[in-house]
């Protein structure tokens, strides 16, 4: 997936452009320059094509800011990564000397970059913005990312500079299972295991693995790309430039994964950045196998097993039939278990439901439990659909859309869930005006 990274000096709406395109409050926006410290990551879509999007921090010289060398680094790091540049400058204050220290590194990259003129919120800004053909980056796009204005026009030119999305072809169109988690919780060890050889450097020290490294796997019947990533540990906790590069990579290998094996440390527990790494599969809308890893240094009871499958899915709620398999890497117990697993889910992801067994099925239990009533309306839906889509999703057509709640949505989903294998993989599901 193609990657578009915003970036200018402090304060002139980075992270209020980054709030508009992912349609969301994912950055810290405020008028004290040098708020954003972190990189946000999102992703949007405009007219059918997905891309991810990066916010940066602001890029400065000789300011107090004490990250601010931290900051300038990674902002390199970001233009290196990214396929599409968007050079933000704020008309209000015309040229300054980062501007144009920015503007000279940007033309030095050799990457598309494209010249974002901001706050130009009426016609005399508009004219004002001509200044900033000196720098030589082509035509400037005055837009209002606080109103919006502007921003349709920019999101189209930002489609025209991006590469062809052909990662599909070039992986021959396998399956792609992408191994992910916290450092050191021994995903290149079960890469090195599945494989059969010592592919990828295994350490005791967290964050040995720096990249997404992608593997053909072609044994037992089963043929797929197999891609290790790196470690991914809270943003407060990313301690140099090339660990937020890793992450950065490790992300965009789950955007362009089908099913991300998720493995956790089974003496640790699930934490809090587990839970962000789930949350991150689910809303990209990826298949899912949790895998508890170090399963042999636990002590066992009669029913341990159980408690901790019912643990997992209070955790993962509501999405309640993520499979979940027990391993030890190193005793290589269960590992084969993983990828049927994994391929068992691709299959489920992929699953399409012919519109005629889909209705015969649902119909009749909505004639049973329609959708209860509101403000005195009758919700009646008449027929049900799968949609063409990379993953499940199912449209239900009604009078009254409008009045269907978030309960009778799961309701409709369990049922689903209950007649075709679907788990592991996250459903959608749309009603839409007959």
């Amino acid at each position: 997936m193609s990657l578009v990274a915003i970036v200018g000096r402090p304060n002139v709406g980075k992270s209020t452009l980054f709030n508009r395109l992912v349609g969301g409050r994912q950055a810290i926006v405020d008028a004290t320059a040098g708020t954003t410290r972190d990189r946000h990551y999102g992703k949007t879509d405009w007219n059918g094509r997905e891309f991810s999007v990066i916010d940066t921090g602001g890029y400065s010289v000789g300011s107090d800011d004490v990250f601010e060398e931290d900051i300038r680094r990674q902002v390199v790091l970001a233009i290196d990564e990214a396929d599409v540049i968007l050079f933000l400058v704020e008309v209000g204050t015309g040229i300054t000397d980062l501007d144009e220290m920015m503007a000279g590194l940007l033309r030095k990259s050799g990457k598309k970059v494209i010249l974002v003129v901001n706050k130009v919120d009426n016609n005399d800004q508009l004219y004002a913005t001509h200044e900033f053909y000196s720098f030589g980056l082509g035509d400037p796009f005055a837009i209002s990312s606080m109103s919006g204005s502007g921003t349709g026009d920019l999101l189209d030119e930002v489609l025209k500079a991006l590469p062809e999305d052909n990662e599909a072809e070039e992986l021959d169109e396998l399956p792609r299972i992408t191994i992910v988690g916290r450092p050191n919780v021994g995903k290149s060890s079960l890469t090195n295991a599945l494989l059969g050889e010592e592919r990828h450097i295994v350490n005791p020290t967290a964050g040995t693995t720096r990249d997404s490294i992608y593997t053909r796997y072609n044994k037992f019947g089963m043929d797929f790309y197999l891609v290790d990533t790196a470690g991914m540990r809270k943003k407060g906790k990313t301690m140099d430039d090339l660990e937020f590069y890793s992450v950065m990579r490790s992300i965009r290998a789950i955007e362009a994964s089908d099913v991300c094996v998720l493995m956790l440390d089974a003496e640790q527990g699930i934490e809090a950045q587990d839970m962000n790494i789930f949350r991150l599969i689910e809303r990209n809308k990826k298949g899912c196998v949790v895998v508890v890893n170090k399963w042999d240094l636990v002590e066992k009871e009669n029913n341990t097993m159980k408690q901790w499958r019912e643990f997992l899915d209070k955790k993962l709620a509501p999405w309640s039939d993520v499979p979940v398999v027990f391993t030890s890497v190193l005793s290589k117990q269960r590992i084969i278990e993983v990828l049927q697993t994994a391929l068992r889910v691709f299959e489920n992801r992929t699953r399409k439901i012919p519109t005629s067994a889909l209705n015969d099925y649902i119909l009749p239990i909505i004639e049973e439990t329609p959708p209860p009533a509101l403000k005195g309306k009758y919700i009646r839906i008449k027929y049900a659909t799968q949609l063409a889509s990379p993953t499940p999703t199912f449209a239900f057509f009604v009078n009254l859309p409008q009045y269907i709640r978030e309960p009778y949505r799961r309701f409709l989903e369990n049922k689903l869930r209950a007649h075709w294998d679907f788990s592991g993989v996250p459903l959608q599901i749309f009603f839409r005006q007959k």
